[in-house]
Order: structure tokens, then sequence, then C-alpha cells
């Protein structure tokens, strides 16, 4: 192997990929380029946005927006109600634009502003039935696809590759350390 040639560089075995030719055409043109890196990266890249179109037409199938599913998510995961201060906090959102989804989402049926269970002098937002059922029928578009991709591994593979991913995940969640140090 000559010092040129990127480490690692294997031919894939199986049926090739649009990242695999992206790849070739790369390398002439990036003599240092790490080719495993390199594929990996462009394919985390394109099923991002593979699950993002598929998204994107779960919600249009449910009349949804993006900003709408995400409040609605959060509050199913809270078992269907939550304080608006723990939704704002959570979408890292100020409070004021988490009221004014909630008052939409409201006008819509899809919530209801309760009393808090915790503390009634204030309301708590509850999905209503229609709220859990739009919601579920989103996650349901959702699960079916995650599950069609993921369904070429086996159940080893697949825990493989989630642990792989939280490493990987773990290192972009930590800031890299500071060059230099001066003040």
């Amino acid at each position: 192997m000559d010092a040129q040639e990127p480490t690692g560089a294997l031919p894939p075995t199986g049926p090739r990929d649009w990242t695999d030719d992206h790849v070739a055409r790369l390398l002439p043109a990036l003599p240092g380029l790490d080719p495993v890196v390199e594929g990996a990266v462009t394919r985390m890249k394109r099923l991002s946005v593979h699950l993002r179109h598929v998204r994107e037409r779960a919600l249009a199938d449910f009349g949804l927006e993006r900003h709408e599913f995400d409040t609605l998510h959060r509050l199913a995961g809270h078992g269907g109600a939550a304080a608006p201060s723990v939704l704002a906090a959570e979408l890292g959102l100020p409070p004021v634009s988490v009221t004014a989804r909630l008052d939409a989402l409201e006008e819509r049926g899809l919530l209801a502003r309760l009393p808090s269970a915790a503390d009634p002098r204030r309301l708590d937002a509850v999905l209503t039935d229609t709220g859990r059922a739009t919601w579920r029928g989103t996650m349901e578009v959702l699960t079916r696809e995650e599950e069609r991709l993921l369904g070429v591994l086996t159940p080893a593979e697949r825990a493989v590759l989630d642990g792989l991913l939280r490493r990987v995940l773990l290192a972009a969640e930590t800031p890299p350390p500071t060059v230099g140090g001066g003040s």
C-alpha cells in the first residue's frame, strides 16, 4: 500500500450504493480522504434526508406542521400532559412561543388546557383523543419506515449500530478541546 492510499479502503462486498460511487469520485481529488469515514458520514446524511422526507409526507398526510408535531410529540412523551414551562424548556423556546403553539393546537382540537394535577392553579396542556390519534398515526408511519430500514439488520446488528452511533453522538455533544489557552 503506498503512502497516498487511504487506510480502510475496502471495496464493497455486496451491491454498490450511491455513496460508493460518490467516494470513488472523490478519492482522486482528495488522496488523503478516508473512504470509510466519508462513506459513513455520507450515508448518515442521506439516511437523515430520507427520513426527513418520510416525516414531511406523514405530517402532510395528518395535516400537521413540523412544529405542531414536535409539540404533540413532547406532550406524548409526558404521558399526554405537561406544563407549558416544561414544554418550553424541552423545545428550547421562549414561553410566549410555546403559548402560541398551544393556542393553535387547542383551536384545532388537538389539545386542551386543564388544571394541573400538581397545582390546580396552573393549566397543563393535555392531548385530546384527536391529538393523541393524530400523533400516533404520524408515529406509525415513521416507525414503519424506520423498522423497514433497520429490518435489514439482525437484532444484534441493530444493537451494535445503536451503540456505535451513541458513541459518535456523544463525541458530537462534547465540545472539542480549546486550542491554545491564552487569556
